[in-house]
C-alpha cells in the first residue's frame, strides 16, 4: 500500500476521501485535535470529554479521559455539532438567546441540544467549514481554553 498524503486511514483503496478528508480533518487530524485537548485539560487537572465532528456532522474521532462524568459524553458532541450548524463558537450564542432578546428560546431547537455555553468550536481550513469540536468537563472558561487549544492544534485556515 503506498502513503497518502492526507494520512487517510483506509483500508478499502477503492474510496476516496470524504470532502473533510479532503480538506485536512482526517482520522489522524481529529485524534491530534483531540490530543492537544487532552493534553490542556491534563495541564488544567480536569477530565474531559473531547469530540470532533466532521462538516456532515458526523463523529470522526471521540475521547472520553479516564474519570469524566458521563454527561461530558453528550454535552461534547452537542457542543461538536452546535458550533459546527451555527459557524459559531457555542459560547457566543449564550447572549443572543437570553430572556428579551430576538433568539430566546433558540437553545431550545433539535430537542434541546444546542448547547448555548463554551466547548464548541467550528474547524475551517482556507475559509470553508471542515467539522467542528466540543468538549466538556469543566467550568465555562476550562472548557473554553481546552477546545481552543484543541481547535487551534488543526492549524492555519482554523476559524
Amino acid at each position: 500500500m503506498t502513503s497518502d498524503p492526507l494520512d487517510l486511514d483506509l483500508v478499502d483503496a477503492g474510496r476516496g476521501p470524504t470532502a473533510s478528508q479532503a480538506a485536512g480533518l482526517t482520522l489522524a487530524a481529529a485524534r491530534a485535535i483531540i490530543g492537544a485537548g487532552a493534553s490542556e485539560a491534563r495541564a488544567l487537572g480536569v477530565a474531559m470529554s473531547i469530540a470532533v465532528v466532521d462538516a456532515g456532522a458526523q463523529l470522526v474521532a471521540f475521547e472520553r479521559m479516564d474519570g469524566a462524568d458521563l454527561v461530558t459524553v453528550t454535552l461534547a458532541q452537542d457542543k461538536a455539532w452546535t458550533a459546527l450548524v451555527n459557524r459559531m463558537p457555542t459560547g457566543d450564542l449564550g447572549p443572543i438567546v437570553q430572556p428579551g432578546t430576538e433568539f430566546y428560546g433558540y437553545h431550545t431547537i433539535k430537542g434541546g441540544r444546542t448547547i448555548i455555553f463554551a466547548g464548541g468550536l467550528p474547524l475551517e481550513r482556507n475559509g470553508v467549514l471542515v467539522g467542528a469540536v466540543g468538549v466538556s468537563g469543566g467550568d465555562s472558561e476550562q472548557d473554553r481554553r481546552v477546545v481552543e487549544r484543541a481547535a487551534a492544534s488543526f492549524g492555519p485556515g482554523r476559524r
